[in-house]
């Protein structure tokens, strides 16, 4: 009787391998807890309350007037905007200044006191403040102490062109960075929304109609 043997099926080309396609997380509609390149990984975020009596040091106006803040969000009606830019009366800076400049009323109107805030010395800011003939005044803060505190200095040196918002009551309304016509969008939708819930308020608060008899 023969013997049948079973025949071995051919090996298999072992399966290509597959790649895997690397899917970049997506951007858009959230901002990071701290900008990118920040030396500060403690930086405010938004709705946080901050201890403004020991927040940012002393900073000085470009007419040389030393002030913190704390006093700055004391003398406004609503809270304050800061934006930050690099250097004074370079290219993007003067435009982003210019943008708050002609934006000045249309923010100011909601009771928020506008600032710019750099590193640069009060005649540097002087010059650009008078050049472009901004209507609010320009903080000078060669230490950086404040802008380190907003997560808004570059490491190991520089500042981050951002825009910050904060209400009277220490609250964090806005923290980003971004470009000039990106930090005037922020402080344009925080004027809206402040606007929106005000008109809320008065309706909620408003006297119910009289009754008919």
């Amino acid at each position: 009787m023969v013997e049948l043997r079973k025949r071995k099926a051919p090996a298999q080309a072992p399966a290509p391998e597959r790649k895997v396609k690397k899917v970049q997380k997506s951007t858009i509609s959230r901002e990071p807890d701290v900008p990118k390149g920040s030396s500060n990984d403690k930086a405010p975020k938004v709705g946080d309350k901050l201890d403004l009596d020991n927040f940012g040091g002393d900073i000085e106006t470009n007419d040389g007037q030393k002030t913190t803040l704390k006093d700055l969000v004391d003398a406004s009606k609503a809270g304050v905007v800061l934006f930050t830019y690099p250097r004074a009366s370079t290219p993007g800076c003067t435009k982003q200044a210019c943008l708050f400049r002609d934006n000045y009323d249309s923010i100011t109107e909601s009771g928020l006191s506008i600032y710019g805030l750099s590193a640069d010395s009060p005649k540097a800011n002087t010059t650009f403040k008078a050049k472009q003939r901004l209507p609010y005044p320009l903080l000078c803060n060669p230490t950086a102490t404040l802008i380190a505190a907003l997560g808004l200095k570059k490491s190991p040196k520089g500042t981050i062109r951002g825009v910050f918002a904060i209400d009277k009551h220490g609250k964090v309304l806005i923290i980003q960075a971004g470009g000039p016509d990106a930090t005037l969008d922020a402080a344009r939708k925080l004027v809206a929304e402040l606007k929106e819930q005000s008109s809320k308020d008065e309706t909620r608060h408003a006297s119910p109609p009289a009754k008919a008899e």
